[in-house]
């Protein structure tokens, strides 16, 4: 399942979880962003019940992304324990995500 962030469910949703959530920084009109889509939906049924998975819309809450210094998208950070574990930039295969996530959850 792919979780929708937002500024108004960001502090119960991926800073109180109790698992490692990751959260893609994403805009409606950016190309690369776009072709994630897929990956991210993967990444996201593969890991249900390890990390939560989801989108942050950086037009929508720019607070998040000027709080996260967001300054290229898609941007996807790992939360643990309520705090940014890693961060990785721009698009890659869900391969290189998953061993980025893997990396990050150990």
């Amino acid at each position: 399942m792919e979780y929708k962030f937002t500024t108004e469910n960001f502090e119960t949703e991926v800073l109180q979880a109790k698992t490692p959530v990751l959260v893609d920084f994403f805009a409606d009109w950016c190309g690369p962003c776009k072709m994630m889509g897929p990956v991210v939906a993967k990444i996201a049924e593969e890991y249900e019940g390890t990390v939560k998975v989801g989108k942050c819309n950086v037009d929508e809450n720019m607070q998040l992304a000027q709080q996260y210094r967001i300054s290229s998208i898609p941007a996807f950070i790992l939360f643990r324990d309520g705090k940014p574990a890693a961060t990785y930039v721009g698009a890659m295969s869900a391969s290189e995500l998953k061993n980025k996530i893997e990396q990050g959850i150990r």
